[in-house]
């Protein structure tokens, strides 16, 4: 059963705005908590002690007894298809992590995102977590992992994160479904403005991160990341996977490994402040997509989009050098991509119909079945 919230306008005091949605989400969570079948109390784990543990979640919170809610609420999650055996270890401290909670809260701005965060070591996909758990745990909450083995791509493809990546998954929730498609697109662009937000405000050169139509992330001609939004519908939920190269230069190159080019005394980009910004920036432009549209947000768009006024082939799967040259204009209303032939004649491309080479000016038609 559904626990519906509304949340309350923005109060003209921020301290008294983040007090009523802390106590808004507190209240989800117990809910959620004394709903569930089973439950397992919380503990400090060390990394030696955790080692035999087939996966450890670590709950934290904005306030402590956000904290205490979500580690409590946690103690009932399932893991993802594929995982190994072993019952879930939820904890409020894990020594040795690799990811600075408190640093990330202080940074965080976000009233309604972010504020609830599970960190673990090592997990198959924190997707699969986020999904399976829907229920069970605040809306907003944030599964973030230093190591993902069975991460999920377009076209069901899977691939290792090693560490070095930031990895993670939140849910978020709409009610119009026809906005779906486009709900990735805001995710790239809150990432592209979070990261060059980032680097003024620590006074670092600025990162030119570039979106690659439709869900990756390119910096300098080299994927850098990717976006994954999944849905499930009764009720419509929408829950999205992030993942981006903060700190690993290998295959391609990562965020501080362009820092260091453009200035090799610049000091590095940290994952918990990237996602603190991003949280930052997508509550704010996910507002403005639910409000105003994806219209109210093409122009931003556009400026770190890497396409407009390209040149491609359109070519059949058979053929070997014939095909239409296009023009990419932009998006359509549904959030595909528009492109006009010489004669003038349009084209709507499909990310599941087309296999895409931008960088060689190629879109080539896959092949009916």
């Amino acid at each position: 059963m559904r626990f519906p919230v509304r949340l309350p306008p923005p109060s003209t005091t921020a301290a008294a705005a983040a007090a009523t949605v802390g106590a808004v989400l507190a209240a989800v969570a117990l809910h959620r908590y004394l709903s569930a079948s089973r439950h397992r109390p919380p503990a400090r784990v060390s990394m030696s002690a955790a080692a035999g543990a087939a996966t450890t979640l670590v709950a934290y919170g904005k306030s402590a007894q956000e904290q205490e809610l979500l580690a409590s609420a946690a103690g009932s999650v399932a893991l993802g298809e594929g995982e190994p055996d072993g019952e879930v270890s939820v904890a409020l401290a894990y020594e040795g992590a690799g990811f600075d909670a408190a640093v990330y809260m202080s940074a965080l701005r976000a009233r309604r995102f972010g504020r609830w965060m599970l960190w673990t070591p090592r997990i198959g996909s924190t997707q699969d977590l986020v999904a399976r758990n829907f229920a069970k745990l605040p809306v907003g909450v944030v599964c973030v992992a230093d190591v993902q083995f069975k991460g999920r791509g377009r076209s069901k493809n899977v691939w290792e994160s090693p560490p070095g990546c930031l990895m993670f998954s939140f849910t978020s929730q709409m009610q119009d479904a026809r906005k779906l498609p486009l709900m990735q697109y805001v995710v790239c662009l809150s990432i592209t403005e979070a990261i060059k937000e980032l680097c003024r405000a620590k006074g670092l050169p600025e990162l030119d991160v570039r979106i690659k139509w439709p869900n990756d992330l390119y910096l300098k001609g080299l994927k850098v990341g990717g976006i994954l939004c999944t849905s499930s519908y009764e009720p419509k939920v929408y829950n999205i996977c992030v993942g981006l190269n903060v700190d690993n230069a290998k295959p391609t190159t990562c965020l501080n490994a362009a820092l260091q080019e453009a200035n090799p005394t610049s000091p590095i980009l940290k994952r918990e402040d990237i996602l603190a910004y991003f949280f930052n920036k997508f509550e704010n432009l996910f507002e403005i997509f639910l409000n105003q549209g994806f219209q109210a947000l093409e122009e931003q768009y556009y400026n770190s989009w890497l396409h407009c006024g390209q040149r491609v082939v359109v070519q059949d799967a058979h053929e070997s050098k014939s095909g239409s040259v296009v023009t990419i204009q932009g998006l359509t209303p549904t959030g595909y991509l528009y492109a006009i032939d010489e004669d003038n004649k349009s084209y709507e491309l499909h990310p599941d119909g087309n296999s895409f080479d931008f960088f060689t000016g190629l879109v080539r038609r896959k092949m009916e079945a």
